[in-house]
């Protein structure tokens, strides 16, 4: 019997379009697990190209895939900083 070759799934290679990127972030923010916030918003940047984003924000690209990171815990003026160089905006309703 032949072996199947698998190979990691990357969430990155599926952020194709603005739309997949909101939906994603969408869907992290109604989860509340902020590990996976920052995880999902290094998974964005990666998709748009780490260094760009730092360059848009000031910071170091390697302290944005560290604070970005499931492991991570940016600050929150990291995330606000992140989100505007992905040219997202956070939005507040009522539950």
């Amino acid at each position: 019997m032949a072996k199947t070759k698998t190979r990691p799934w990357d969430v990155v290679e599926h952020l194709e379009t603005e739309e997949d990127m909101v939906a994603y972030l969408e869907a992290t923010l109604e989860d509340g697990d902020p590990a996976l916030v920052a995880a999902a918003l290094g998974d964005i940047a990666r998709a748009k190209g780490m260094a760009h984003i730092a360059r848009e924000t000031g910071l170091g690209r390697e302290s944005l895939y560290k604070a970005l990171s499931p492991e991570g815990n940016p600050e929150f003026a990291t995330v606000l900083k992140v989100v505007h160089a992905l040219g997202l905006r956070l939005h507040a309703t009522v539950l």
